[in-house]
C-alpha cells in the first residue's frame, strides 16, 4: 500500500485546492484535491505533510490537525492509505505548483468542482465533526462502488 498525506489548508472560509492537470498518468488528473504527497522512506506522516505542503505551495504550516485516515482503492492503481489533515495557520504566499494549479475556493463552492465522489464525503465530515474518522473508498474508474465510515466515539 502506498502511504500519503493530504491537507486542506483553510483561510477566510476557503480551502486551498489544487486542480491536478500537469502530470501524466495521474490517478487524480482533472480532479480538484488538497495538497500532499507520498511518504519517503523512514518519514513520519507529519514530516511528509510539512515537506509536501511547502514543496507544492511554498507555505510553511505553523499548526495542523490530524483529522482522519482514508483507504483509497481504485481499480488499476496501487491502494493507498491517506493521512488526512487540516491547517489554518501558516506563513507565506502560495506559489506555482508543478502538479497543478492552486486556487483558494470558498468551502460552499467546493462540491461544484470536479471531485472524487468520496472526497465529498470526507469534506462534509471535516465541516461537520471534530471526531477522528476512518473512511474506506473503493472505485471502479470514477465510480464510487463502496464507502465505509468509522468515527471515533464520544466526539462531535
Amino acid at each position: 500500500m502506498k502511504l500519503t498525506t493530504l491537507c486542506y489548508i483553510e483561510q477566510d472560509g476557503c480551502y486551498l485546492m489544487m486542480h491536478r492537470t500537469k502530470k501524466d498518468h495521474d490517478v487524480n488528473h482533472g480532479k480538484w484535491i488538497g495538497v500532499g504527497g507520498k511518504l519517503e522512506p523512514d518519514e513520519m506522516p507529519e514530516e511528509c505533510l510539512l515537506r509536501e505542503v511547502e514543496e507544492e505551495t511554498g507555505l510553511r504550516l505553523l499548526s495542523y490537525e490530524y483529522r482522519g485516515i482514508l483507504t483509497f482503492i481504485a481499480e488499476g492503481w496501487e491502494s493507498e492509505y491517506i493521512h488526512l489533515y487540516t491547517a489554518s495557520e501558516f506563513e507565506g504566499t502560495p506559489g506555482e505548483c508543478r502538479e497543478g494549479t492552486l486556487k483558494w475556493i470558498p468551502k460552499d463552492q467546493i462540491e461544484t468542482l470536479s471531485l472524487w465522489e468520496g472526497d465529498k464525503i470526507f469534506l462534509r465530515l471535516l465541516k461537520e465533526t471534530t471526531a477522528f474518522f476512518s473512511l474506506k473508498l473503493r472505485y471502479q474508474g470514477d465510480q464510487l462502488l463502496e464507502s465505509k465510515l468509522i468515527c471515533a466515539k464520544n466526539q462531535t
